[in-house]
């Protein structure tokens, strides 16, 4: 029934439809309705959201993900790219071609006074969409937004998507919420309810299959109406952030894969890996967080899992549906599809215990909804929602089985440590774990060495720099009465050739945690604390600190990263304390 409602909401995407729901930049122009005549190739962004670098197939992951898989075996997989290892930040960086701090929000989304923490897009910085648009395509987000502070009601919009170069945009202002009532939902400049929505009308509402269906609605609106014009999208994917929700049918398919716990899962993945290139034979694998032995409740630390893989599963369901549309179109081999994630896997505690008063559990449910329901035209304003649209109040802590709408809980430190498989700690932090994504790169009509491994190092800044140069786009020096800071990132399309990117070095900063990786050496400060040196050729795995032995190379990248810091806006800066970090090892010789 549920994909029939999914049908029916593409089937009334037509020509009249999409007269209607067509980029306003682009209204009035005829319909073209012969074949495309366009050289300069549609551009596609899909990023998913607090994701570890082992979790898909194609990367070492046991979760299912057959289209991501397939567009990895006919396009490229970088094995060392990079993010910033913070949501807000990273999508900062990856639309403006900027480090986030240039662009504004160097942490979250809160003002401390100095230009590189305003928590505000700045307008010194172009978005990928607003510098593409003049050069003639049409412009598309589905998904997270997550760049502004202004997310309420009656805000000032000038920082939306649709101000910011955005013909057409569906999904959340915010950057987390549930997925049966997100939060900042809104379509184009409009807050609307997801129960209330008269142009998207599923059987079941759910924000992963929301932002995919857009997405294919928005390709199959542009091609129906502008057939010669290129398509900008960028799709902005919340899974697998906490609250770990997803659909039973989706569920079903992990039940009792995550029973022998986190050891059996963590060595098949990692071994996987070497197979597949991804990492070298020498790499020890990082120590493993948690003990399953020592957990109580078995059954409900197993579940967390299983949720998170049906989350990762029905997004690259999603993606399937993505791909069909632009094979249907005849757009496929002439789309540059570029798959990434926002950060290293989440070891935040959300939701693993009780809130204030205590939770039943599944067990003690009374028969009814002891709430009322809400208004299906109320907007949902809550990060975490009070209750459920029919009045179930939401519930977190051991016991209460995550997946169903009214539960809101993280899948924790322990899985967080299997799915950054084989590297060291998590989101927020600066070692691999925090800071390394996968890149799948499709691209028929360029890239020809299909299937293949791309082992150059690569940053979230490179994306913009790809996009001016596939679209034949002119990076502005002035936009909209404003002098624009120049693109930081290198153009990955030598990369596809397996060419050398040509730059000094990369940078990294969040919460303190400080890093750079020149060539191969990456020099890591954790909250100010001394730098920890590590070889990424020899141990990427950052298990041997060789600081102590090479005193003069610390030095000398201490020296550049404070130099960038200034000049990026990083410095000065006022920050809150860090969370707590897993212990660094000791200093010493590596081993042999």
């Amino acid at each position: 029934m549920r994909s029939l409602s999914r049908r029916a909401f593409l089937k009334s995407v037509g020509l009249a439809a999409a007269a209607i729901a067509a980029p306003r930049a682009l209204r009035g122009a005829p319909v073209n309705t012969g074949a495309s005549k366009m050289s300069r190739p549609n551009i596609i962004i899909m990023m998913s959201d607090d994701m570890g670098f082992s979790d898909l197939g194609c990367y070492g992951g046991e979760i299912e993900t057959p289209n991501l898989d397939a567009l990895a075996a006919s396009g490229l997989r970088f094995s060392q790219f990079y993010n910033t290892a913070r949501c807000c930040p990273t999508r900062a960086s990856l639309l403006t071609g900027l480090h986030p701090h240039q662009a504004g929000v160097g942490h979250m989304m809160n003002d401390r006074g100095v230009d590189g923490y305003r928590g505000d897009l700045s307008k010194k910085c172009v978005t990928i969409a607003e510098a593409l648009k003049p050069a003639g395509y049409g412009t598309y987000l589905a998904g997270k937004w997550h760049v502004t502070k202004h997310v309420r009601p009656g805000v000032s919009k000038d920082n939306w998507p649709c101000q910011r170069g955005f013909d057409r945009f569906y999904g959340t202002i915010h950057g987390a919420g549930s997925f049966y009532d997100p939060n900042s939902l809104t379509r184009d400049n409009t807050l609307i309810s997801p129960c209330a929505d008269e142009q998207y009308k599923p059987e079941k509402y759910y924000y992963t299959d929301a932002i995919s269906d857009h997405a294919v609605r928005f390709i199959s609106d542009h091609f129906s109406t502008y057939a010669d014009k290129p398509l900008f999208m960028y799709v902005a994917y919340t899974a697998a952030h906490w609250p770990m929700q997803a659909l039973a049918k989706d569920i079903a398919k992990y039940r009792g894969k995550y029973d022998g716990g986190y050891g059996p899962v963590r060595k098949a993945r990692f071994e996987r890996a070497r197979k597949l290139g991804l990492i070298r034979e020498q790499w020890p694998l990082s120590p493993q967080a948690g003990d399953w032995d020592a957990v109580a409740d078995k059954a409900w630390e197993a579940r967390c899992m299983e949720v998170y893989a049906a989350m990762v599963d029905n997004m690259d369901q999603g993606i399937g549906r993505i791909v069909a549309e632009l094979k249907k179109r005849g757009q496929l081999d002439n789309t540059l599809i570029m798959f990434l994630e926002d950060n290293g896997a989440c070891a935040e505690g959300m939701g693993r215990g009780a809130r204030k008063g205590g939770d039943a559990k599944d067990a003690a449910r009374p028969a009814k909804p002891p709430l009322p329901p809400m208004d299906p035209a109320a907007l949902q304003l809550d990060m975490i929602p009070k209750q459920s649209r029919d009045g179930w109040p939401t519930r977190q802590g051991v016991g209460v089985m995550p997946g169903p709408d009214a539960t809101y809980i993280g899948y924790g430190r322990s899985w967080a440590n299997v799915s950054h498989t084989p590297f060291r700690e998590y989101k927020h932090w600066v070692l691999e774990g925090g800071i390394s994504t996968p890149l799948i790169v499709h691209w028929p009509a360029r890239v020809t060495d299909k299937g293949k491994l791309r082992h150059q190092p690569g940053q979230l800044v490179d994306l913009m720099a790809t996009c001016v140069d596939v679209a034949g786009a002119t990076y502005p020096t002035r936009f909209a009465g404003n002098d624009i800071i120049p693109m930081e990132g290198r153009s990955l399309v030598p990369a596809f050739d397996d060419k050398p990117i040509q730059r000094e070095a990369l940078y990294w900063e969040h919460e303190n945690n400080r890093a750079i990786r020149r060539d191969n050496w990456k020099l890591v400060s954790k909250g100010g604390k001394p730098g920890e040196l590590y070889d990424m050729h020899a141990d990427r795995t950052e298990l041997h600190d060789l600081a102590s032995e090479k005193p003069e190379l610390v030095t000398e990248l201490s020296a550049m990263w404070n130099a960038w810091a200034i000049r990026a806006h990083v410095l000065p800066n006022r920050r809150p304390q860090p969370p707590k970090s897993d212990k660094k090892p000791k200093r010493g010789k590596r081993n042999k």
